[in-house]
Formats: C-alpha cells, structure tokens, sequence
C-alpha cells in the first residue's frame, strides 16, 4: 500500500511555489516523480496576501509537475507558515472507568481529542496537537502509556494555533485551482522530516529554516518535538537591505546576494568590485563585495540572534547535544555556518534533504531549498510523532495520511509501469479530508 500511494506537496512560499510528485520506492526512500514551480508574488512573509496571484502561481506550479509526472494530481499537502503561529504547552487528564483494564490507544485518543477542544482566543485554531510525556496515576515521565494500569491519565501537550483568516485563504487558493487538502501543516515540522536524523532529534536539535519572508525553527529533544516558533524575517529582507544600501534594482540586488553574498564580512576581499549595469543611458555603478557583506552581516547577525534568543526562550539552550540544523534557502549564504556557531556557540550544519531520498528523476531537490516540500510529500507516509501513528487516527486535524487519489495522465509519456497505475485506480477515495528561497 505504502509503494502505491502518489503523493503531492506543495509549498506555498514568500518567493516561490512549488510542488513535488513522490512516492516510496522499493527500498522505502522517497523518489521524486516530478516537480513544478513558479514565482510567487501574492504572499508576504508566509501569508496569503493576493489569492488572484497564488491561484495563478499555484496552477502553474502543479501543472509543470503534473507534465513532468505524468500524474493528475487531485489532492496535496500543503505548508503554513507565518508570524501568526503560535505555540503553548498546556496539560490534560482523562479518569478511566475500566480501571481493572490497561490503557489503550482509544484512551489516549480520547485525551489527545479533548485538546482540540481547548478555547483559542477569536480568530485562532489549532492546527497540530503534538504529545510530549503521559502522567499515569501520578507517576511521571512516561512516553508511550498503551498496556499500562491506571485510573487517571494525564498528557503535556505541545499545540500549534494558526490565524483562522490565513488557513481560509489557504484553502481558497487550493479549491480555486482546482484541489483538495489531505494535510495541513506546519511547515518547519515538515523540514525536520527531511533534513534531520533520528540521532539528531534524540540527542536534541534546533532546527532553522530560513526561508524568504520567515525563518522557522523547531527544537526537538528525546524524539520528541519541544518547541515552536516562526520569526517575520528572512533572505527577503537582506534583499531589501542590498536594494537599498547599494541603490540597485530589486532583481540586481537578489542576483548580487545569491552569486557574491557572505554572512561574515572579514571573509570578503576588499579589492574587489562589481560592475552592475546602470538604467537607461547612465553609466554602470560599482558595488564593492566588501561593503555588500557587511550590509548581508548586519541583517544576518540580526536573525540569528533573534533565533537564538528564541532558543533560550524555550529552556532548551543547554540541551541540544546536536546543536544547530540549517536548511532553507538562505542556508546557502556563504560562511553562515561560522556565523551562527560565533554567535550561538552551538555545532551547526547545513541541512539537505537528503535523509529519505532514493535515486530521484530531479536532482535539484537535494538544495537545503526544498527542505520543506520533501517533508511536505514525506508527511503523505509518515506521521509527526513517530511514537504512534495510530494515536492520531481519530484526530482530524492531526490525520497524517495520504489517499492515493493521484491518476495517470492518459495523454503522457510517462515512464512509470502501468501496474502502479492499474493499483491506484483501485484504491481511489471518495471521502477526501479537509518558506522557501534564499
């Protein structure tokens, strides 16, 4: 069943959109049967800022990974982000009354779908509900209670709330393009599926995503995820500095940081220059790479400082034996890895998404860029908490998985074999479930 499913992420960016077509190969790692993308211009900072301008982006996406596939895509995964995210640790308890009984997965059900009862303030809901440790009749420090005796039974949660405004305008965009939701979710829990290990998260790991308009960051410890949180700064902002610091055009400024950009400015030469085209009959202006890095520096110190007071924020500063992963594509910035470890004093590295790749048709998937919508396409497979997926089969926002409702297109050429085909037109389903560039 797992080999049968197509499944689609999508990637709704502050700089582009983007979708990827995978499935599970043989040997149980994610090949990518296709990808689309285009610019993305009706989103800031993560939001859905124009939906007339992400339909668009969104159709064009889908539709160069449909012909790259040569799958009909239907249904997706889809990201959120945004500095409207908000996280919060909150305990629940349940008093069984079969007490001669162990504890099944239907009581853990039972507290985990009270949480999605809790009152948000207006405007908000919860969107992911993730279990940190279970209290069994007072005994603490439990991970996994099923088969255990007891009469009360307790949970610490860690739940995510999204702006109800920005999940409808998500879901506009998805019905106007003509496709359907099958999971929701946060987008730097979709990273942590494929940058980080299992070692990482059970040693302790912050992950940071910087992405164009946001920088996300996830901290897990005890393969469990402690903490959340989306920053309102990301490679866009830098842009916005060059643009302005060195008065060249938008497209001049994002092509100077991409090709020449450095996070520490000792590291670029003083001597060299530039040469930017001028506008119409003005002679061509001179950008000293020195002067660009220490603008990118300013910015970039400014980021990962607030990142790291984030860190601190959380009470897991001391505990994060793997210290820092990061992915997104501001990853690629030049000496960012030595700036983040100056001023954190944390191990870091780059983040591919590599963990869970087989041989792919698409080798520019493996850029720390498109972190998030291989995670996106793995969450179509994989749950959120590896403890116990079949805890959240009665939770509808937290279902993690993926109908094979993806079809064959009947006019490509497509390379698949046509028994995978044949095993997906059995397996269709009625009953359908309702950040980055550097």
């Amino acid at each position: 069943m797992q080999n049968d499913k197509i499944v689609v992420g999508l990637d709704i960016g502050t700089t582009k959109v983007c979708a990827l077509v995978g499935r599970k190969n043989e040997f149980g790692k994610l090949e990518i049967l296709g990808m689309g993308k285009a610019p993305s211009e009706g989103v800031v900072r993560g939001i859905v800022s124009n939906i007339d301008k992400t339909v668009e982006a969104i159709k064009k996406a889908i539709r160069q990974a449909e012909e790259q596939s040569g799958i009909n895509i239907g249904v997706v995964n889809v990201g959120i982000a945004g500095q409207h995210i908000k996280s919060l640790q909150h305990n629940g308890s349940i008093t069984r009354q079969l007490t001669d009984q162990e504890i099944t997965v239907d009581d853990v059900n039972r507290l985990t779908n009270d949480m999605y009862r809790l009152v948000t303030p207006p405007g908000s809901e919860i969107i992911h509900v993730m279990p940190q440790e279970y209290k069994v009749d007072y005994e603490e420090g439990i991970v996994d209670p099923v088969g255990m005796s007891g009469v009360r039974l307790e949970g610490n949660f860690h739940i995510i709330t999204a702006q109800s405004n920005a999940i409808n305008n998500i879901n506009k965009c998805m019905t106007r393009a003509g496709l359907e939701v099958d999971n929701l979710i946060l987008e730097p829990l979709a990273s942590c599926m494929s940058v980080l290990s299992d070692e990482e998260k059970e040693a302790g790991v912050a992950l940071v995503d910087i992405g164009g308009g946001t920088t996300d960051l996830a901290i897990f410890k005890d393969n469990i995820i402690r903490h959340t949180a989306v920053l309102p700064f990301g490679g866009s902002i830098i842009t916005s500095d060059i643009k302005q610091g060195c008065m060249v055009m938008q497209n001049q400024a994002e092509q100077l940081k991409v090709k020449f950009g450095k996070a520490i400015a000792d590291e670029a030469s003083e001597n060299e220059i530039v040469s930017i085209p001028g506008l119409r009959d003005r002679t061509p202006k001179e950008i000293s790479l020195k002067n660009l890095a220490y603008i990118i520096e300013a910015r970039m110190e400014e980021i990962v400082e607030l990142v790291y007071a984030e860190i601190v924020r959380s009470g897991y500063a001391n505990s994060l034996a793997a210290g820092i992963v990061i992915t997104g594509g501001g990853a690629q910035l030049q000496n960012l890895v030595q700036l983040v470890e100056y001023i954190t004093g944390m191990d870091t590295r780059i983040g591919y998404p590599n963990e869970h790749l087989g041989k792919s048709r698409i080798d520019a998937v493996k850029s720390p860029m498109y972190a998030t919508t291989v995670g996106l396409v793995l969450a179509g497979y994989q749950s959120l908490d590896q403890r116990a997926p079949q805890y959240y089969e009665e939770a509808p926002k937290q279902e993690v998985h993926t109908k094979p409702v993806q079809q064959p297109k009947n006019n490509s050429n497509n390379n698949t074999s046509g028994g995978l085909f044949q095993k997906l037109k059995g397996f269709l389903s009625d009953d359908i479930d309702n950040k980055q560039s550097y």
